[in-house]
C-alpha cells in the first residue's frame, strides 16, 4: 500500500519544542519509526513535512495523482482554522486519519476544535508518535 504521512507546523521541531505535551523523541525518530513500519509491513510510506499552509495543500493535491492509497496528516495548529487544507483532504477520495501527539480534548479551548476531522475517516490523539503507526494499521485494514 502507498501512504502518505503530512505534517504541519513546528512538526519538525519534535525533541526540541513543549518537551513536557511533546516528548523528546525528535523528529528524526519519528520519521524512522515511520519508516520501519513501511519496512515491516511491505508498505510504501512517504513522509512530508512543511510549516507553509500552501505547500501541504500542494501535497495533498498531488497524492491524488501520484497513487496515494492512504493519508496520515498531523495538521499541527492548522488543524483549529485551515479551512483550506480541509477542503483539499476533502477534494481527494482517499482514505485519511487525523492525527494528534497530544491529547487535543484536554488542552486550550482553541485546540479542542477541528475543522478537518469531519473529512477524515478517523481521529486518533493523544496516543503520542505510536499514533501514527495506529493510523498507519487502520489505513492498512481498509
Amino acid at each position: 500500500m502507498k501512504i502518505l504521512v503530512i505534517n504541519g507546523p513546528n512538526l519538525n521541531f519534535l525533541g526540541i519544542r513543549e518537551k513536557g505535551i511533546y516528548g523528546t523523541a525528535g523528529y528524526e525518530d519519528l520519521v524512522k519509526m515511520i519508516q520501519e513500519k513501511g519496512a515491516a509491513t511491505g508498505s510504501e510510506i512517504a513522509v512530508f513535512q512543511s510549516n507553509h499552509e500552501g505547500a501541504i495543500i500542494d501535497r495533498i493535491q498531488e497524492a491524488y495523482f501520484d497513487g496515494t492509497e492512504g493519508i496520515v496528516i498531523n495538521p499541527g495548529a492548522f488543524t483549529h482554522y485551515s479551512y483550506a487544507i480541509r477542503d483539499a483532504l476533502a477534494s481527494v477520495e482517499i482514505p485519511k486519519v487525523e492525527v494528534h501527539i497530544s491529547d487535543i480534548t484536554q488542552r486550550e479551548e482553541f485546540r479542542k476544535i477541528s475543522v478537518t476531522k469531519e473529512v477524515c475517516e478517523k481521529q486518533i490523539y493523544g496516543k503520542g508518535l505510536p499514533g501514527y503507526l495506529e493510523a498507519i494499521d487502520f489505513l492498512l485494514a481498509k
